[in-house]
């Protein structure tokens, strides 16, 4: 492994060299142009279009449409296509647009955060993204100068939104779309909200702190200001700040989506409107859904918009692909690893030349072939490697028991008791569970795969594991916590983790995991408590997003919900691990665990709270592969 890093210190040159290379091929062989394209409602919106010198062919258009800026504005200023995989469609002669959507940089109109879709428009000012998105494609395949009338859509993350929007457009010239990572759902699992709870510090920091939150109110190149807390202790700001109202003062008045999602506590008819998956019937173009396992923001939204358009829309050429991957890690030219955990192979640069590429290269140029690409081209960890599979979840998948016991017991046996036994933790608002072991300033990408051993020593986090595994268990599918607890007080949050449990000696992936000698290497994987992957329920929601309900204090109650997919194996000679706790801070909220309106609670508010998980009658019901 040293001998890795030698190599790679000594080809950072080399790669430098490249890179600069491609910037200065894209220079010579593109040139740039941009251009304000009316819509059906008069407003214009802005596009920056890098067309290709070379005119002995007609040419594809692949388009992202962002509300992060189509920068560098200026005819003569480039985006860096060159710094990941993005050059290769450049040197096959795509036309590359980055298109700022309504409302943002420097287009015009009125944003709206995920706009929602209207499938019955009527009039020309009966708009919305798809029909945004028509527009501008129409606009091109009759403006831009050799392009071959075919035309192709992708993005991350809110790209990934408009994406999706771009698949219901309608326009026969929209032949491709790769919805990644993308936002589908910020109440049920995106972003913003999981199972109703509340990730403050991702919304914080995005509406706030890195200031998307300001209003455009008319079309500008110039970048929002941002917020830098006094304190850059995350945990330590949040706790500071206390109950949400004071986040909402510091956000103030101009955060128009920050204060609606203030308003809006349950899932109503304003947040339905806001799932991008409604909408997903009778799509036309062909479609490759990407997502990454290890995604701390939309890891949600690529299973279940893959889901959801294999439901609604049968006849659609649907694809999934999955990958060990943190968020937009599949365009990064490093998908070696996440963390302290590796994955024997670099996992984007295989995506990229394997699916990405010849994904858009057969319907967008008539070359090449997708028979290569699966259904659903999923990366296993654990086992470390790609499966090829005719449909998600696989069909060989068995809904396996794995219950809770005595003395921190995990088995696929429920054991025999006369009376009912739980375990007991307080749930203390002043103290909550941290999401991770270290100080930080921004919330860390990693921690998806970190080690739970410090958490694992809280009183306040209840920990179950198996005896050390005699084979291979691998998992294929959504895993679903099914717990049955009583409460001291009328609500709680709950958070199950699932977590693979290295052996205390041994090597990891044969690298040397005791090797002083090398600062990188030189975590502990022995006895490495891999988070796999973990999900939180507001406990009011457990029965219905819309109608929330408290509990009864003492009363043994049922709390039953999904974890996103997991495609993982655990290894034999190695442990499964499920921990329970109430917190999981400042990633999400506090819960003042009593039954009120948490977005405008006081201080005061908060309270400690007995919690009693009951044994057996607790299980985790697994996706097991047979």
């Amino acid at each position: 492994m040293k001998k890795l890093y030698t190599l790679v210190f000594f080809l950072f040159p080399v790669l430098a060299f490249a890179q600069n290379a491609d910037s200065v091929w894209l220079v010579n062989n593109y040139t740039k142009t941009e251009v304000s394209i009316p819509m059906r409602d008069g407003v214009k919106l802005f596009i920056s279009a890098y067309l290709p010198k070379d005119n002995s062919e007609k040419h594809p258009i692949l388009m992202e449409r962002t509300p992060y800026s189509c920068a560098p504005y200026g005819k003569g200023q480039f985006r860096p296509f060159w710094v990941n995989h993005l050059i290769q469609y450049c040197k096959k002669g795509y036309i590359m647009v980055i298109a700022d959507v309504r409302g943002r940089w420097n287009s015009e109109g009125e944003f709206a955060d995920v706009r929602p879709f209207n499938p019955n428009k009527k009039t020309n000012k009966d708009i919305d993204e798809a029909s945004d998105t028509y527009d501008t494609i129409d606009w091109m395949i009759k403006n831009l100068p050799d392009n071959n009338g075919n035309v192709g859509v992708f993005g991350i993350s809110y790209p990934g939104f408009y994406s999706t929007m771009a698949s219901l457009s309608g326009h026969p010239a929209l032949k491709a779309v790769s919805p990644e990572a993308p936002v589908t759902d910020w109440f049920v699992g995106d972003d913003f909200h999981h199972n109703g709870a509340f990730f403050q510090m991702d919304a914080f920091a995005f509406y706030k702190q890195f200031g998307f939150g300001v209003p455009h109110p008319r079309p500008t190149t110039v970048a929002a200001p941002t917020y830098d807390p006094a304190i850059h202790d995350n945990y330590q700001f949040f706790l500071s700040e206390g109950a949400l109202p004071n986040l909402t003062k510091l956000a103030g008045d101009s955060l128009k989506f920050w204060n609606e999602m203030m308003n809006h506590p349950n899932r109503d008819a304003w947040w339905m409107a806001r799932n991008a998956r409604v909408g997903v019937k009778d799509v036309k173009p062909a479609m490759l859904v990407v997502g990454g396992e290890f995604d701390a923001e939309d890891c949600f939204g690529a299973w279940n918009l893959y889901k959801a358009i294999d439901k609604q829309s049968p006849a659609t050429n649907n694809r999934l692909v999955m990958g060990p991957w943190y968020h937009e890690q599949w365009r990064n030219n490093d998908g070696t690893h996440l963390g302290n955990v590796q994955w024997g192979s670099n996992t984007s640069e295989w995506y990229a030349n394997n699916i990405e590429i010849p994904f858009f290269e057969f319907y967008l140029r008539g070359k090449g072939s997708v028979d290569p690409i699966s259904k659903a081209t999923v990366f296993f960890t654990g086992e470390n490697k790609w499966h090829q599979l005719p449909q998600w979840p696989p069909a060989d998948v068995t809904p396996t028991d794995i219950y809770l016991g005595q003395n921190g017991n995990l088995s696929f046996t429920a054991s025999k008791t006369s009376q009912p036994t739980f375990d007991t933790y307080i749930s203390d608002p002043a103290k909550p569970v941290p999401y991770t072991q270290d100080v930080h300033y921004n919330r860390t990408r990693t921690y998806m795969t970190d080690d739970q051993r410090f958490a694992a020593r809280r009183t306040d986090v209840l920990v179950y594991q198996t005896d050390t595994l005699t084979g291979d268990v691998t998992l294929a599918g959504p895993v679903i916590a099914d717990l049955m607890v009583s409460i001291s007080n009328t609500d709680a949050d709950f958070v199950v983790k699932l977590v693979d449990v290295f052996p205390d000696k041994g090597s990891y992936n044969d690298v040397d995991i005791y090797a002083e000698t090398d600062p990188v290497l030189k975590y502990p994987m022995g006895g490495y408590q891999m988070l796999v992957h973990a999900e939180i329920m507001r406990g009011r929601y457990r029965n219905s997003y819309s109608n929330p309900e408290a509990f009864v204090p003492g009363k043994p109650t049922e709390v039953k919900y999904s974890i996103p997919d997991v495609a993982h194996t655990f290894k034999k000679g190695h442990r499964i691990m499920v921990q329970v706790q109430s917190s999981w801070f400042p990633l999400v909220d506090r819960n003042p665990q009593q039954f009120i309106d948490i977005y405008h609670a006081k201080d005061s508010d908060f309270l400690k709270e007995t919690i009693n998980i009951y044994h057996n009658q607790s299980k985790l019901i697994l996706p097991v592969v047979k």
